[in-house]
């Protein structure tokens, strides 16, 4: 699987997004610091409305437009 930022290009630093898979998946936030590992996964760091903070990997979220 390609995961890089090219391959996921609607994640970007503001967006609203819900993550869809994972330990966190249902939770909904802001896309607030984009990373890339070491073994070359990108991870988010995604702020809920409440200001609770918590990191994910990128594939496992879907941008909202709102």
């Amino acid at each position: 699987m390609n995961n890089n930022l090219e391959s996921l290009p609607q994640i970007k630093n503001g967006k609203f997004c819900e993550v869809t898979k994972g330990t966190h998946q249902g939770k909904m936030g802001t896309i607030s610091d984009i990373n890339r590992s070491k073994s070359g996964n990108i991870t988010i760091t995604v702020t809920q409305t409440n200001g609770l903070r918590f990191k994910t990997l990128g594939r496992n979220v879907q941008v909202i437009e709102k």
